[in-house]
């Protein structure tokens, strides 16, 4: 009992270690981790914000239906780029419910997965997510490329990219959502 008394720290980081090494166990406890030290994304200073100049970017969502990005142009746009296995991305992923929402109507979302159609659906449905989820035909634009998930844009209605944001957020944030509300009402 002494033994468990001196030790129980080294004892719980030990369990912890093995819990990590097996895959069963390691994804919810990465997921857990992420969705505790997700906070609201940091937004791009004004004077700083790139222009997205190129909107062209055929995908097609879940049902084999071709969506041309382009549909987007003088929209608020949210880009996310996920993956079905990616601990971070699926730690975001109840707070972007949230946020559909909230402001599917005013707003163009856009989850973009290279996986299979069969896969993603899988995950949506296992999940309850009513997202609006699409696959790339082509290569994305330039500025919304990325090396990493998660990876979410958000573009102004004037094309301006106010948010670029490569990790997990928190993004049902009160913060995010002023943001959300004031991109909207610009001209």
């Amino acid at each position: 009992m002494e033994f468990l008394k001196k030790n129980w720290s080294n004892i719980l980081f030990i369990i912890l270690i093995i819990l990590l090494l097996v895959p069963q166990t390691r994804k919810p406890i990465q997921v857990g981790l992420n969705r505790m030290i997700s906070f609201s994304p940091s937004k791009i200073a004004e004077d700083e914000r790139d222009t997205l100049e190129n909107y062209n970017w055929n995908l097609v969502d879940l049902n084999g239906e071709p969506v041309n990005f382009k549909s987007s142009i003088g929209k608020v746009a949210v880009v996310n780029l996920w993956a079905t296995w990616c601990p971070p991305c699926i730690a975001e992923m109840p707070s972007f419910q949230k946020l559909y929402d909230q402001y599917g109507d005013k707003v163009d979302f856009y989850f973009v997965s290279t996986e299979e159609a069969a896969k993603l659906q899988q995950f949506l449905n296992k999940n309850h997510y009513r997202l609006p989820v699409y696959q790339p035909l082509d290569m994305a634009p330039q500025k919304l490329q990325s090396r990493s998930l998660p990876t979410t844009i958000v573009i102004s209605k004037k094309g301006k990219i106010a948010v670029n944001k490569k990790g997990s957020a928190n993004w049902n944030d009160s913060g995010f959502k002023g943001l959300l509300d004031q991109l909207l009402a610009e001209d």
